[in-house]
């Protein structure tokens, strides 16, 4: 169902409306989450979203008719403190640089109340975070970050002082993130249900394990946690006085001089350790030329921008892996899924300055879309008449079809390039990489 009605949302329901006149008081918060309008955009919000099934295995389109049926005890549990999330499912994705990140997927019901006390937290707590951070809020991107680095570069800050915390969202204290949510929330109800959806554990497997530390990344509501507690860092970095950026858990201090990034680095790792009781990779943690860092899957030479080696590395790999002519899809389908990841490849690095490898790119991936076209032309016939039908001439066709050579090396013989010409393939969907490298520096 695309939309539940207001009049009939169980979403919303008895719930009521907070009176226009009445003051936006932090005490009173909970009827704030549940009001008909915030869980609707909440629901809509979860929906567009989709994601995988949480441990009771409901999916986003059975939430609908779930919520009809059970939203009105699971209101009540609310108002009354009683309710009780259910625990999260793990799942494990690769990370870019190597080794594994835990996610934890909550119910379709938890991420909907979720997102409502995030819908209702976020404008509270956003307008008071620091200039200098960029993860998870209204309006700012990793672009931004990046963009307000290139800025300290300019202005002769070109030492990194890079700090990573070890495993952030699997290492925070509760009691001093809850203590820094208290400031400005004090509904006892919504800090418990805080708390709760904190302790509510996690599935691994068979077994459900207990959360006494960490916040499940992978729910609505871990992005502000995360930036409510890690605010108190901004505002301790802005009144010495640094110039710095931070995405979510991404941390980079720019100075002038190495010595100054040690003494930096050092003052900070106390600061985070002792203070916000976090933990300070120190293998990782580094002190660098800007020239030798890598930020948010980018590294900088000079001013100019220029997407990391190992992001490049990744990029032809995801794109030999979608032209593998083992991949039994039809072509249309292929091409589909080529364009939608080149997209959004191109949607984030394409503000990267560095153009030389791009052309290369493009003429390496209409190479091997012509090896998977060849490849499914089976049979000498077919592909002597699928290239003359292309306007191949017929004896360059014959030679070709009837060639014993390998797919990769026809992909590149006059036949093929004769008949599967660029304006050809571009018109079958094969998206152009320096095509939508243009449009990000817009050129198109």
């Amino acid at each position: 169902m695309d939309r539940l009605p207001l009049s009939t949302n169980p979403l919303g329901g008895d719930m009521g409306r907070r009176d226009a006149t009445q003051p936006a008081l932090h005490d009173d918060l909970m009827e704030r989450v549940l009001e008909s309008e915030n869980m609707r955009r909440a629901w809509m919000r979860v929906k567009a979203n989709k994601g995988a099934p949480g441990m009771d295995g409901m999916r986003i389109e059975d939430f609908p008719e779930f919520a009809r049926s059970s939203l009105p005890a699971i209101r009540q549990a609310l108002r009354e403190g009683s309710y009780r999330p259910q625990p999260v499912r793990r799942v494990t994705i690769p990370k870019p640089n190597g080794g594994e990140r835990r996610l934890g997927i909550p119910t379709v019901m938890d991420r909907v109340i979720q997102q409502a006390i995030a819908q209702v937290l976020g404008p509270i707590f956003d307008p008071e975070f620091s200039d200098a951070s960029f993860g998870f809020r209204p309006g700012r991107s990793a672009h931004g970050a990046l963009r307000r680095v290139q800025t300290y570069i300019g202005e002769g800050y070109c030492i990194a002082v890079d700090l990573d915390l070890a495993k952030f969202f699997d290492t925070v204290r509760h009691d001093v993130l809850m203590a820094r949510v208290g400031r400005k929330v004090r509904d006892k109800r919504l800090l418990a249900l805080i708390g709760a959806y904190l302790r509510a554990g996690v599935l691994v497997g068979e077994t459900i394990e207990a959360t006494e530390i960490g916040t499940p990344q992978g729910g609505p509501l871990s992005p502000l946690l995360a930036n409510i507690l890690l605010d108190d860092l901004d505002k301790e970095l802005e009144r010495r006085g640094h110039r710095f950026v931070r995405y979510a858990d991404d941390l980079l201090i720019l100075v002038r001089s190495h010595r100054a990034g040690e003494r930096v680095m050092a003052s900070v790792s106390r600061y985070l350790t002792g203070t916000l009781k976090l933990v300070v990779n120190e293998q990782k943690s580094r002190v660098v030329k800007t020239d030798d860092g890598v930020f948010l899957g980018f590294t900088f030479r000079g001013k100019k921008l220029r997407w990391s080696e190992r992001a490049y590395q990744d990029f032809r790999h995801r794109l030999r892996k979608l032209t593998g002519r083992s991949w039994g899809v039809s072509m249309d389908y292929r091409l589909k899924k080529l364009a939608e990841y080149v997209r959004g490849w191109m949607g984030y690095f394409g503000i990267s300055d560095y153009y030389r490898p791009i052309p290369e790119l493009d003429h390496w991936l209409r190479r091997r879309i012509r090896m998977c076209y060849w490849k499914q032309w089976r049979g000498v016939r077919n592909r002597i008449r699928q290239l003359r039908a292309l306007g191949t001439r017929i004896r360059t066709a014959i030679w070709t079809g009837m060639s014993s050579k390998s797919y990769w090396h026809l992909s590149r013989s006059l036949g093929t390039q004769t008949g599967m010409t660029n304006d050809w393939l571009k018109d079958q969907g094969l998206i152009s990489i320096r095509d939508q490298w243009m449009k990000a520096h817009g050129y198109a």
